[in-house]
């Protein structure tokens, strides 16, 4: 017998179908006539309910029309043109699981990679993985009793991390749309705070055994600070003769990580990415339409490089403390991959300096770029001149530079100084000075990143007063977690002109966005930076883009890992170049706010912007003195 549809009652194949599937009528003789017609009932019964099914989901007007569509436009291949037609119909791919794993990141530690597997048309499927780069630092010469401490903190939080991804997040996720980033974020910060109210818990409970058992000893009392030097002869004029040099402050205890926290940032960034990649967009666009309210960009700005060039901080082998990082910025009218056009006439020399100058030579740091051997501040500086100059190149107008000081890692408690170089000391008025007079000899210098530790903030004040007009003031790790000046709402806890934002921890992209808004609102700078144990993962230079920060530093342009960033920042360049949304940076420019606009600022009153400053401008103003 033929099988026949349940809902139209139409013949669907004839003798040669599949006999296991056939509906045979039993005949009277065979069964008698109730058994047929208990038969007949049940299949119209059954022919109803497919009529119901069918009619609720649309499927006779859609199937008509789709069918129609066909034949006139009679397509080569006509089940691919059908398939493409129903997967359009299909629901919304919902996410159906959460996957953490233990990788290793490009030094070979271990770290966190999420993927996301989703139902498309009722089958799972794994659409993307990301990998976040742990918060912990790479120390170079550190015991190794440290190290080894490190890294079982490292492992430990890694292990974390991988467990609350397979055992919580991926059920808490479960069914809900990629799309929809602001709601997925919410349920992973809900489970964040749940993990801090417990370890807050756990804590207290085992302090009140602590406490029960052993008693408290007294505390001891901390060792006086050292008097204040004698006033130096000579000293610059720069400095009141009446001041007073305060006890330094010792240092505050670092933000608390919680051990897994790498877990909420992974999984907001993948499912970031799974959404843009259902949608076939790439991240940078999502991550754009997410902060500007789902609203397409007209164009879009490729951030200005921050590449390291050379490090002379304090694990490197010369006398010279102060230059962790020497970075060369490129002109805001030149693309990411353009070179600056060359002069017509070049020095001659080798390195910029004379030619009985030894041979550059040094090992490379993790940071990408090559740890020389030098002793005074203006020896790094003088060589890139020298190079540029050779190149064709000019300084403070082809190419800028910007000093990470990493003033944290130089304090030396017992004297209350900054070690700028081996045996030379800096108390912090010092300092200040020593950065005025930098910038003086060397105008080229736009940025100057973390010139002090986070507790110094009156000598952050009195940077940012004699420099901010001339040059940008970031704080990078002398700013608080994006987390935290969230919740402060206020990025202005140090007089600066900007900040380096990260992806670490429990940072969301929706923290990204908030954070970015509010940087912008604020006339503040963002630089997006990698952390110093890395991946290959290339996510941060789309989140980068999307987000529109001003600059990008993923240090020298070397390993694998750092290189993959910078060919992903090509790529985007040329894909907006070709849809023609590439829009280009603007000049450099220093707002310098008084301390009563930097107040208004802060409470949403922004005054009205100064008149814009170039590097070019001071640089003219410095040959003409």
């Amino acid at each position: 017998m033929s099988l026949r549809c349940l809902a139209t009652g139409r013949t669907l194949a004839g003798p040669q179908a599949n006999p296991r599937c056939s509906l045979k009528s039993p005949t009277m003789g065979e069964e008698g006539g109730g058994r047929s017609c208990g038969t007949t009932m049940e299949l119209q019964k059954l022919k109803q309910q497919a009529m119901e099914y069918y009619r609720e989901n649309d499927v006779p007007r859609r199937l008509e029309e789709l069918l129609n569509s066909t034949f006139y436009l009679q397509p080569a291949d006509v089940y691919g043109h059908l398939a493409n037609c129903f997967s359009k119909l299909a629901k919304p791919p919902t996410i159906c699981r959460v996957v953490g794993k233990n990788v290793l990141d490009g030094l070979g530690l271990p770290t966190l990679q999420v993927e996301i597997f989703c139902t498309v048309q009722n089958f799972p499927k794994n659409i993307c993985s990301v990998v976040i780069s742990t918060h912990f630092e790479v120390h170079e010469n550190t015991l190794p009793e440290l190290v080894e401490a490190e890294n079982i903190e490292r492992s430990e939080a890694v292990s974390t991390a991988v467990r609350w991804v397979n055992e919580t997040i991926t059920q808490e996720l479960r069914g809900m749309a990629p799309s929809s980033q602001a709601e997925v974020d919410q349920v992973l910060r809900t489970f964040f705070e749940n993990k801090v109210q417990e370890d807050k818990e756990r804590k207290e409970s085992e302090k009140s055994l602590e406490d029960s058992a052993v008693p408290i000893p007294s505390p001891l009392t901390p060792p006086a600070p050292p008097p204040p030097p004698a006033k130096k002869k000579g000293q610059k004029q720069g400095r009141k003769d009446t001041f007073t040099e305060k006890p330094i402050l010792p240092p505050e205890p670092g933000e608390p990580v919680l051990c897994g926290s790498m877990a909420i940032g992974a999984v907001s960034l993948a499912v970031a990415k799974t959404s843009a990649m259902l949608d076939s967009n790439p991240l940078y666009l999502n991550i754009a339409l997410l902060k500007h309210h789902q609203e397409h960009p007209a164009k879009l700005t490729v951030p200005l490089l921050m590449v390291s060039l050379v490090s002379c901080g304090k694990s490197s082998p010369g006398k010279l403390n102060l230059m962790k990082e020497v970075i060369c910025i490129p002109h805001p009218g030149l693309t990411a991959k353009q070179p600056p056009p060359p002069k017509t006439e070049t020095k001659k020399g080798h390195n910029g300096g004379k030619r009985s100058q030894q041979p550059i030579t040094g090992k490379m740091s993790h940071l990408g770029c090559l740890t020389i051997n030098y002793d005074t501040t203006e020896q790094p500086l003088l060589l890139i001149q020298g190079i540029c100059a050779n190149l064709g190149l000019e300084m403070g107008t082809n190419l800028h530079l910007a000093i990470n000081c990493a003033a944290h890692e130089l304090m030396d408690y017992s004297k209350g100084k900054y070690e700028v170089m081996m045996g030379t000391y800096k108390n912090a008025a010092e300092m200040v000075d020593l950065y005025v007079d930098l910038i003086n000899k060397f105008p080229s210098i736009i940025a100057l990143i973390d010139p002090f530790r986070k507790e110094d903030s009156e000598q952050w004040d009195s940077i940012y007063n004699a420099l901010g007009s001339r040059c940008y003031i970031i704080a990078g790790t002398a700013s608080k977690s994006i987390p935290k000046l969230l919740e402060d709402g206020n990025v202005s806890v140090l007089r600066q002109s900007g900040l380096i934002i990260k992806h670490t921890n429990q940072t969301t992209v929706s923290d990204l966005v908030e954070i970015t808004n509010l940087m912008d609102s604020k006339k503040h700078v963002a630089v997006f930076g990698s952390t110093e144990g890395e991946s290959s993962d290339d996510s941060l230079v789309d989140l980068a883009v999307g987000l529109g920060v001003r600059f990008i530093k993923l240090g020298g342009l070397s390993r694998g890992e750092r290189v993959t960033k910078y060919n992903r920042l090509f790529a985007i360049e040329e894909e907006l170049v070709q849809n023609g949304t590439l829009g280009f940076n603007e000049e450099h420019t220093f707002f310098y706010l008084s301390e009563e606009a930097e107040k208004a600022a802060v409470a949403g009153e922004l005054p009205r912007p100064p008149g814009r400053i170039f590097p070019t401008e001071v640089v003219e103003e410095s040959v003409k003195t």
